[in-house]
């Protein structure tokens, strides 16, 4: 009976996985191997993911940064919803910066909504332990949680990849190149 257990411990999905559509969005603004991942929820909700071939996630890199504020103006931070509707959150396109990431080499990588959507908040977590960024970024390393409007909650997923395409594109990208991302 023990070993049963533990073998449905093994198969069992996690949280993520049994509650969340993953959809990926490869090379943002067309830069290389900078791959986002949205887990889209049933209840439309979105939270905006690194996607594991994300650069800031390979060869061991260390975060030195992660700054929301996106230029003088415009601090995600300073995002604040209220109600029922989540009035008063900041509209994004599904271009719209959402945070830079210095990493310790001083590579600097933009976070993108990926989505059209209304921010409801951003993972301020992750300021003060970034590494929940690298070891759970699908989970508690989030970077921001974003609500599409009702009437475009179907169609926000046009244009992103199952998790299915998205590891097609990966495995073309790692034959084609020479060096990896």
């Amino acid at each position: 009976c023990v070993f049963a257990m533990e073998e449905a411990d093994k198969t069992a999905p996690s949280v993520t996985d049994r509650y969340y559509t993953r959809w990926y969005k490869t090379d943002m603004k067309g830069k290389p191997c900078e791959d986002h991942c949205i887990l889209q929820h049933s209840n439309r909700i979105c939270l905006i993911t690194l996607a594991e071939t994300h650069p800031i996630l390979q060869n061991g890199r260390k975060i030195k940064n992660i700054n929301y504020k996106i230029s003088d103006g415009c601090s995600r931070l300073n995002n604040k919803v209220s109600g029922k509707s989540k009035r008063g959150g900041q509209f994004l396109t599904e271009f719209a910066p959402l945070c830079r990431i210095t990493c310790t080499d001083n590579m600097e990588y933009t976070v993108f909504s990926c989505i059209r959507g209304r921010l409801l908040e951003v993972n301020e977590d992750i300021l003060k332990h970034p590494d929940l960024l690298l070891e759970k970024p699908s989970t508690d390393g989030y970077i921001a949680v974003i609500l599409p409007k009702l009437e475009e909650s179907k169609s926000i997923t046009n244009g992103l990849l199952t998790r299915e395409q998205y590891e097609e594109v990966v495995s073309k990208r790692t034959s084609q190149q020479q060096e990896p991302c």
